[in-house]
């Protein structure tokens, strides 16, 4: 029961954090007409994150960090990729319901790549995972540390899931493109701040 608690208070205390991942998650429920329209990019975000917890918990994260050079290329492609990303959002025309016939939305490969990328090019992300579940993890052993990995896993799911509905329940507040259209220069703002911040993070560290 104690690793149950722990891997959920720590999992919502990571996950909840205005990041890329869910900025991208919300923007999605928001901007689609239908939920499911938006599930390739939730079960994308959910198995990145089962891996990467997975990987933190059995510590094979902490040895393909080790490799500095890798870690440096993780770096470089993030803040290339994060840059794309925020100046592809700033542009993108969201879909609403008077705009069905004029749909530029992001396709379910996209949305497959767009999640992938900004959950496993994320080297903050990947770092807290290691740093913080994958030390966490360390106070278990055997069966313990199987539900406190589970736990983790689980709220991740939830979370991407509960963020796709309120980004499609707040889009449908104001049926109209103007306000979607300034959903997604806030998430693109965003975006492109954190990928200034990464190459800060990327000069210091070289």
């Amino acid at each position: 029961m104690q690793a149950l608690i722990h891997g959920i208070i720590l999992s919502f205390g990571l996950i909840l954090p205005l990041g890329v991942q869910n900025v991208f998650i919300f923007n999605q429920g928001a901007t689609h007409k239908k939920f499911i329209y938006a599930c390739p990019a939730i079960i994308t975000a959910g198995i990145c994150d089962t891996i990467l917890i997975f990987m933190a918990v059995t510590g094979v994260s902490v040895v393909v960090l080790n490799f500095e050079w890798l870690t440096i290329l993780l770096f470089i492609f993030g803040f290339i990729f994060l840059i794309y990303m925020g100046v592809v959002m700033w542009r993108s025309n969201p879909v609403t319901n008077d705009n069905i016939e004029n749909q530029n939305r992001f396709s379910a490969r996209r949305q497959i790549t767009f999640a992938a990328s900004v959950s496993l090019l994320n080297p903050h992300a990947i770092i807290d995972t290691i740093g913080v579940i994958g030390t966490s993890s360390l106070t278990y052993t055997g069966h313990d540390k199987l539900i406190f990995a589970i736990a983790c896993i689980v709220v991740s799911w939830i979370w991407f899931f509960f963020l796709a509905m309120l980004g499609r329940k707040i889009g449908q507040l104001g049926n109209s493109r103007m306000l979607l259209k300034r959903m997604n220069q806030i998430s693109a703002i965003i975006i492109l701040g954190m990928a200034l911040y990464l190459g800060f993070n990327l000069y210091a560290y070289l």
